[in-house]
């Protein structure tokens, strides 16, 4: 298939991009490169990606006015996997207006380009964070999400709103995946691991919010693409087309529009993530225990019912093996001066 990414520079926009050109398909990898954190490692991340003959970069921005319409013209990609958006729970407290550009206009613009150039199936990136103030554990994908702590993740849910929408009006088939913890090799550096590993390997103390107690579904890298690449097989039918809806199911019933978690169902503390990444280092970090700030929620967990009923697995590299795995890759990119 011919696919188009947005947000192919991004750590889980590369990782898909990289995963279907070495399954032997095409890619259009749109990407903004956002300053929001270090341009170099996006860089880096499309430079792996041109090895492969089968990818296209394109630089853009989401809100950029036709810019996508042109570019849905021009490549009729089979399937769009939408990743690009402003990420970061605390971000958004600093940073408000990125997010109503890149997450509400942007996408708009995308729905747009889809609607004038269909695709067999639209694939789009949500978050854990659209569980908000969600107290019911595990969090299942059948929960009422009208608690949303940060902008991001109203932007988010915004976003799963304007899509079933566009599903319901324009027949597009489309899955939304919520995201749970995504760590590993390339990750993002404004991500806990990736920051301890920094702050660790320079003798300097790290910031434990909630004072370490707080939980994680962390999901590792090679796991969710693997899921996403499964579910891309899975396209929703039209409700005419698709005969009763399963109570298990998140199948609209007015829409070909299905919601699914992705993670591994198994939450585990910050301190024990810290001490796994103690042990992958060979280094002691020194801790200064914070409470949690604003936007953020003690406890994330997936519950993973409905993915293992639709690709019949779930994430389940152990949390230790893929620490070492990003700190292999952390210590072959960013090497010690010392």
């Amino acid at each position: 298939m011919h696919a188009l990414v947005t947000g192919s520079a991004g750590f889980i926009g590369h990782a898909l991009s990289r995963r279907l050109l070495a399954d032997g398909h095409s890619v259009t990898g749109l990407d903004g490169f956002s300053p929001y954190y270090d341009v170099a490692l996006k860089r880096a991340r499309h430079q792996d990606l041109a090895a492969f003959d089968g990818f296209e970069e394109v630089e853009a921005q989401l809100e950029t006015p036709g810019l996508l319409m042109d570019l849905l013209a021009r490549t009729r990609p089979d399937v769009v996997f939408h990743l690009a958006a402003q990420a970061g729970v605390r971000y958004s407290l600093i940073n408000p207006g990125a997010y109503i550009a890149a997450n509400l206009v942007g996408f708009a613009n995308l729905l747009e380009a889809v609607r004038a150039h269909p695709v067999r199936h639209l694939m789009m990136a949500s978050t854990s964070s659209a569980y908000g103030g969600n107290t019911a554990i595990p969090f299942q994908e059948t929960d009422r999400a009208v608690t949303p702590l940060t902008l991001y993740a109203a932007s988010k849910l915004a976003n799963e709103a304007m899509a079933h929408s566009y599903a319901h009006l324009f027949s597009i088939p489309t899955t939304a995946f919520r995201f749970f913890t995504v760590y590993g090799p390339w990750g993002r550096p404004d991500m806990a691991l990736f920051h301890f590993t920094r702050r660790i390997l320079a003798g300097e103390p790290i910031e434990m919010f909630a004072e370490g107690a707080a939980e994680r579904d962390f999901t590792f890298i090679d796991d969710l693409i693997d899921a996403i690449v499964r579910l891309a097989a899975h396209a929703p039918p039209l409700p005419s087309a698709g005969g009763p809806v399963s109570p298990e199911d998140t199948l609209s019933g007015v829409a070909p529009y299905r919601l699914v978690n992705i993670g591994g169902g198994r939450p585990v503390r910050v301190d024990a993530m810290v001490e796994a990444l103690e042990a992958a280092l060979g280094r002691r970090a020194q801790r200064v225990l914070k409470p949690l700030p604003p936007g953020d929620v003690v406890r994330t967990h997936a519950s993973t019912d409905l993915l293992r009923s639709l690709i019949g697995r779930v994430p389940e590299t152990p949390l230790a093996e893929g620490i070492e795995a990003f700190v292999a890759w952390y210590r072959g990119h960013y090497p010690d001066p010392s």
